[in-house]
Formats: C-alpha cells, structure tokens, sequence
C-alpha cells in the first residue's frame, strides 16, 4: 500500500521543470501565535487579538484543523465557542494548506521572503521555509522563493538579497528540492518590487542598480530571473519610475510579473484593464522574448488594517471579479498567471478556506465574510474557482467570460 500511495502521489505531481501553463499562488506564510514558540501575535493584529488590534479582515476557516493547530483569540467567541486563529509555524498547518493546493489542482507557490526580515527568518532556522519545502513535497506541488524588497535598506538591500540566496542553495539546498520550480533548466527567483515609484524609502533608487542586481542573479547564480513590477512598466507611467533607462531594466528580467492589486475595482474596469494594458504589455514582452505573468486577485479589503478605509473596498461579487481576471488574461494572449494570494486574510485577498456567512465569524469584532455581496458562499469557493481557472491554462477547461453555471455558488 505504501508504494502504491508513493507511486500515486508522483503521478499527481506538478511537473517543476517549466513555468509554461503554470497557475502559482502568493504564500505568505507570516502568522504567528503564543505557543509556537514565538511567544507572540504576528500580523494578526498588533498585540493581543482584540476588536481594536485586529489587522485581519478575514476569518479563516479552521473546524478542519486539529486541537494542535488551534490558537484561541482570548475573549472571542463564535456563538459559545472559542474562536481560533493558526500559525504558520506549525507544520501541519502549513501541510493542510498545501493538501488543499492539491485536492483543487492548484500548481504551487510563491514564497513570499522580505528583506527585512531575513535575518530573523535565518536566526529561528527559517521554520516556515522547511515547513513549506516539506508540505511541497508531501502534496506533489511546485514552489519558489519570492523576495519582497519593500523597505529595504538602499545600501544593503541587493547584498542581502544575493548572500540569502547563495544561503538558501548552499545550506538549505533549496534549489536542490525536487519541487523547487525552475525554468529552461533554471531555478526561478522572483523579486518584488523594483521600479516601483513610491518614493525614497524603496530601493533600488537608480536603474544602474537594478540593473547590477539583476545581473548578479541571472549570470552569478545562473537563475531564471521573474521582476515583481509596477502595474504601468511598460509605459514608464503611473506607479513605475519614470527614466527611460527603466526600460532596460525591464527588458534585462525573464519573466514580467506586474503588480495590480487595487489598479482596478469593477467588471468593466477589469475589461478596461485587458485592453489597455494587458494586450500592449504581452506585445512588449513577446518583442523582448520575455515570459509575461499577470496578477489577478479575488477581491480587496483592509478596513481593519487601515482604519479610516471603508470595508469590502472591491468586492469580490461571488467570485465574478476573480474570474473575469482570469478569462481576460488567458484570452489576450497570457499563458500562465499568478494568484494574490493565498493566504493574505489582512487585505482580504486570500482564496485558502475562510468562513462564509458572518455568524462563523467572532462575534467581537469586524470580519469581513464572504457572504457580504448578498450571497451564501461556501469556505472552498476560491480554492474552487482557482482549481477550475488553472485547469483553464492547462488546457483542460475552454475559457468563458461568465463562471459556467455548475461552477455558481448554490442559491
């Protein structure tokens, strides 16, 4: 039976040698709760859980997870029950997570990894990173690291960068894992966050910079390199810097993935989108041989985290908004796709199970349920519609501009 399940699990594996038809999820992976041995709450809220601290919007789903998984919020309750958050750190968490991945066919990971928080991770022996490299190969899905340069010291950032990479492969054997993602025999490495024009305190300031750093991945370290950029690269516009020297810098990355979360907010301004960027950007890319990445993502919300924002900011109209996102970008040319995120309950963006209806949710505070646009949704319904848009860009499911009726949510 053992090496029937072994035999089984390989065949469902997701092929890590190409990014082509790739349908990649962000993993944050960043909560974390008293008793995991951090001894605090990490982006949950700041402090103690409480309807004044909370920095979440979303309440995750966890009547599937085990005694051991649970992190009681004190003093909040669902009905006459304790309400409970999770933690990261907590292997079988993460585990369950990427189990999830793979029951709705999901291909993989995005790792998100901030620079400045490097030197923590790498001191408490990058514990989620293990738990992520040994949940990807328990579930047969790819991942990679992705670097998140936001606040980043300007005269050490791109140092910090190139040395933790250099630990990952030497030390951690990251590249060496058998679902670590590569490219054209390469290892991928995305970087967040270059170009972007959101003033001083967001390296790297100059082209030539990034330039540097590009190259020091791409001919030192020999890596397929991705560019996490601004949504309006390709005219040196909107949120990108805006020298023409940018435009090399673009041209230098393999793999454009442009971020556009909030860019956005209605059906008609998604299709808006499709034309005046998605179409000219896949041009731009094919003229420089690049792979191009868009970004789609189910909704926004961060009233919690911001509180003079208002909640359900974009909402997310049963799961339409996500959809139509993905129909445009396989329809103007894209052939792979990432999804923001996985995980992200603090803007509102995660597709992982969250409850329903808001009488699952604390009564305490505010939560943000995915029953707000008027509509009964079940917690598996963004794992659902992302399993049904990867198999889109697999091939295996004919794009359509409307959710196919049996994929509706149940009156």
């Amino acid at each position: 039976m053992t090496s029937y399940l072994a035999a089984l699990a390989l065949f469902l594996s997701v092929d890590p040698s190409s990014l082509d038809n790739k349908v990649l999820v962000g993993y944050q992976g960043w909560f974390t709760c008293p008793g995991d041995g951090t001894g605090r709450w990490t982006h949950w809220s700041k402090g103690v859980p409480t309807p004044e601290t909370l920095t979440v919007e979303m309440y995750p789903n966890t009547t599937e997870f085990d005694e051991d998984e649970l992190c009681e919020i004190p003093g909040m309750t669902v009905g006459d029950k304790p309400a409970y958050l999770f933690s990261s750190r907590n292997p079988k968490t993460v585990s369950r997570h990427f189990r999830w991945m793979r029951e709705y066919g999901l291909d993989g990971v995005l790792v998100q990894r901030f620079v400045g928080e490097i030197r923590s991770k790498r001191a408490g022996g990058d514990l989620v990173l293990k738990n992520i490299m040994a949940a990807a190969l328990e579930s047969g899905r790819t991942f990679a690291i992705e670097y998140d340069i936001s606040g980043g010291n300007p005269e050490t950032f791109a140092q910090t960068l190139l040395e933790d990479w250099a630990y990952l492969v030497d030390e951690l054997k990251l590249t060496s894992h058998p679902n670590y993602q590569h490219h054209k025999g390469k290892p991928l490495v995305s970087v967040w966050g270059v170009g972007l024009n959101d003033g001083p305190g967001h390296p790297p300031a100059t082209a030539q910079e990034a330039k540097d750093l590009i190259a020091a991945f791409k001919i030192q370290h020999k890596v397929t390199y991705m560019g996490g950029t601004p949504a309006r690269w390709g005219t040196l516009s909107g949120d990108s810097k805006k020298t023409p020297d940018w435009a090399e810098v673009y041209a230098m990355m393999d793999v454009i993935q442009p971020w556009n979360i909030g860019r956005y907010g209605t059906i008609q301004g998604v299709d808006n989108w499709k034309e005046q960027v998605l179409i000219p950007d896949l041009k731009l890319t094919a003229a420089n041989g690049q792979l191009y990445m868009p970004v789609i993502f189910p909704g926004f919300s961060w009233q919690n985290l911001k509180r003079n924002n208002r909640p359900n900011q974009i909402p997310r109209l049963s799961g339409d908004f996500l959809w139509r996102q993905a129909y445009n970008a396989r329809m103007a040319g894209a052939t792979m796709l990432k999804i923001a995120m996985f995980d992200e309950v603090d803007e509102a963006t995660a597709i992982m199970k969250v409850v329903g209806r808001r009488d699952e949710a604390p009564a305490q505070s505010f939560w943000l349920t995915l029953d707000a646009d008027g509509t009964t949704i079940p917690s598996d319904r963004y794992l659902l519609l992302s399993g049904e848009i990867t198999r889109i860009f697999h091939g295996d499911r004919e794009p359509t501009a409307e959710i196919p009726g049996e994929l509706k949510p149940v009156p």
